[in-house]
């Protein structure tokens, strides 16, 4: 058998790449998103080099594509955008990784054999070179463009600058960086400082989160099952902002044991696990989609703790058996644009015109959960967006068109800035994620 035709190893450089351009092709084509990528497609010790390369380049996309747009005559045809994607890579490596230029330049050309298309090899290995030679004056044509030089679509930079003059390139900057893993000790098991002394002594450092009492954020990353206790239900991963949710309904559970409390489009279970841990509730857990509904079941079962899970519309009502629920945590479908750091991809996939549409949609969802809570009951209204057309225009459109609602939204809180009626959190470098609150108070009689 000829050079040529032998079969490529398991664990290859040109492997992984060729799985990486894969995994980039639906969301370069809008088809698809970085939820889909399967790790499990290469070895495992070419898994964290794989969500490296798709989420980097995702997280870098906006420049990337303008130094392609400059190192190539021509587009690639939507048939190659395979390609395209493998060019990405290799520019993401040149410029951003460790990796030795000779490898990131042939390990990359070389993959789009794998992908059947050796023509690719030599225009690859030509544009690549190409970099590395004229790099600097590439990479300042590429930045006269302020989408490419901050890394954000063109539309997105407007919206974050209309909406927040002062705070908007700490939010951009923010979003370029990889947030770090915090984690929620299980209170019903230990409390936080006796696990942040259980990490040190397995040689893990961390520290304890400023606003969230439960949490904790390591100072490297690390694979959930190196953390103590994990499979026993000690410890969950939660960003610090997420966590927040359980305190802020807290005053309204807290002092009603066995409180009937909802918790609408509760996927992937975070919240709802937090609930749980905190207070002695009866949680009924709502999503419409059932096989992110699963992941809160196995969520629940690992921590031991149960709730009446539904698959169902929380903007509907057939689901509901008339009895009014005490509180209502509605975490609304959003841009998620306050978690950009974590979901790179939307800056590819999120489209201006889809903060109308959801927009439409957490008013219909507002309005339908206000129905089921009680009198004197408390919704807790978040989102994991930035923009004020999901947050506080939102409820401030709500309390004009709801005369029963009163704002309870604490002022006396060490978090997040003043926002309408709620309070609004910026993703912060290896602290919280960006997030939006407004707890509101259906008023008696």
């Amino acid at each position: 058998m000829s050079a040529a035709k032998r079969p490529t190893p398991p664990g290859s450089g040109l492997e992984v790449r060729a799985a990486a351009a894969r995994a980039l092709v639906p969301i370069l084509t809008a088809q698809g998103s970085l939820a889909g990528l399967d790790e499990q497609s290469v070895v495992a010790r070419d898994r964290a080099l794989l969500k490296e390369l798709c989420y980097g380049v995702c997280r870098r996309l906006p420049r990337l594509e303008a130094l392609t747009a400059l190192l190539l005559r021509q587009p690639f045809k939507k048939r190659d955008s395979d390609v395209q994607a493998l060019l990405l890579i290799g520019i993401y490596q040149l410029l951003y990784m460790r990796i030795p230029a000779h490898a990131a330049v042939g390990e990359t050309a070389g993959a789009a054999r794998l992908l059947g298309k050796e023509w690719a090899t030599r225009v690859l290995n030509g544009c690549l070179r190409r970099l590395q030679r004229e790099s600097a004056a590439l990479e300042a044509q590429a930045n006269s463009d302020p989408s490419a030089a901050l890394e954000h679509p063109t539309w997105l930079l407007t919206a974050l600058r209309q909406a927040w003059p002062e705070h908007w390139r700490e939010i951009v900057d923010a979003n370029n960086q990889p947030g770090p893993m915090t984690l929620r000790v299980n209170q019903r098991h230990n409390d936080r400082e006796a696990y942040l002394a259980e990490l040190t002594e397995n040689g893990m450092k961390a520290r304890l989160c400023v606003h969230a009492p439960d949490g904790i954020t390591l100072d490297t990353p690390c694979d959930v099952t190196a953390l103590p206790g994990f499979e026993q239900g000690h410890v969950s991963v939660q960003d610090e902002a997420a966590q927040l949710a359980a305190a802020l309904l807290g005053p309204a559970i807290a002092p009603r044991p066995g409180a009937h409390v909802l918790d609408a489009c509760c996927a992937p279970g975070g919240k709802t696990a937090h609930l749980l841990e905190q207070f002695d509730i009866a949680l009924t857990a709502l999503d419409s989609d059932q096989t992110r509904l699963a992941r809160v079941e196995s969520t629940l079962e690992r921590l031991e703790l149960s709730a009446e899970l539904r698959h169902a519309d929380a903007a509907e009502r057939d689901w509901w058996h008339g009895t009014p629920f005490d509180a209502i945590l509605l975490d609304a479908p959003c841009s998620g644009t306050g978690v950009i750091r974590r979901h790179p991809d939307i800056k590819r996939l999120r489209r201006r015109d889809d903060i109308r549409q959801l927009a439409k949609l957490q008013a219909a969802l507002l309005d339908n959960l206000w129905g089921l809570l009680a009198p004197g009951g408390t919704l807790l209204y978040a989102t994991c967006s930035v923009l004020p057309e999901e947050n506080a225009d939102q409820v401030a459109a709500f309390l004009a068109r709801t005369p029963d609602a009163r704002i309870t939204t604490p002022s006396d809180v060490s978090w997040g800035e003043p926002s309408g009626a709620g309070r609004q959190l910026f993703p912060t470098p290896e602290r919280h994620d960006g997030f939006f609150y407004a707890r509101l108070e259906k008023r008696l009689g």
